[in-house]
């Protein structure tokens, strides 16, 4: 994406428009292994490259493809079963333009799962982390450049980047459900290696718990251009000197496998609850 960001912003609203979908009230993301299926499918699938007006490529684990779902007493969310990431080349702007272009279609909440490397020695491979706050060290940011004045502030503060009342309703129902959801901070990198050994300890030394290759630029446009945010994070292994086992995507993906059953019903009871997107 050029440094004009309204124009292809505006070729994707006419796209998404030719589709014959109604405006989105949810964006919902899934990580990597964790494009998980869910009730209420009212059209689609189609490739996400129908949305997006420059080339996308695959990732392992990542379908890219979009899905509008209607969930019984829910909103309806446009669901982009996998994510752009940095690392395959894109710019900060193209990485969050699937972000922009639901907030710019009504989109009002960002709901994101992610699998993260364990930072912590008390997380295990299949837990679930309640992410709380960030750490961007990709040494990006969507926000550079002279972004349309209408989409949010020059400086935009990110105090509650992960909203409140929604870890508050994420708890509720992980409560109910008997899922484990333990508080965390993501800590965000470039990628495509894993990290080092001293890497992971400096991390945990920052405050991190979990770490990844995604997430940290979309919540910053998302907040910027005022949306609610919610991210749980899969445990799919733990960083680079946690343990003495080397790392690979297999292992990922074999974690997102295994733990699809509870990421399932814990997006499912949100996706129902009008409180996703209308605070109490």
């Amino acid at each position: 994406m050029s440094d004009d960001f309204a124009g292809p912003l505006d070729e994707g609203v006419r796209r998404y428009w030719a589709l014959g979908w109604p405006a989105p009230e949810v964006l919902l993301v899934s990580g990597s292994g964790l494009a998980v299926d869910l009730d209420g499918a009212a059209a689609g699938p189609v490739p996400l490259q129908e949305l997006v007006p420059f080339p996308i490529h695959a990732v392992e684990g990542h379908p890219l493809e979009a899905v509008l779902l209607a969930p019984a007493g829910g909103r309806p969310t446009l669901y982009q079963r996998g994510r752009l990431h940095s690392y395959q080349g894109y710019s900060a702007a193209e990485t969050v333009y699937p972000v922009r272009l639901a907030r710019l279609l009504g989109a009002r909440t960002l709901v994101m799962t992610n699998a993260a490397g364990g930072l912590d020695p008390a997380l295990s491979p299949g837990d679930l982390v309640l992410v709380e706050d960030h750490l961007n060290l990709t040494g990006l940011n969507p926000l550079r450049g002279q972004l349309p004045p209408g989409w949010g502030p020059r400086f935009p503060d990110m105090l509650t980047a992960y909203d409140p009342g929604l870890r508050a309703l994420a708890r509720e129902k992980a409560a109910g459900l008997g899922i484990d959801l333990r508080p965390g901070v993501y800590a965000g990198v470039a990628g495509p290696s894993y990290e080092t050994p001293a890497e992971v300890r400096m991390l945990h030394r920052l405050g991190g718990h979990v770490t990844g290759m995604s997430t940290v630029l979309e919540v910053i446009a998302a907040r910027h251009m005022g949306m609610r945010v919610l991210v749980v994070s899969l445990v799919s292994n733990a960083a680079a000197g946690v343990t003495d086992r080397p790392l690979d995507h297999d292992e990922v993906l074999a974690a997102a496998t295994a733990a699809a059953g509870k990421i399932r019903r814990l997006l499912a009871a949100l996706l129902a609850d009008p409180r996703l997107v209308s605070p109490a």
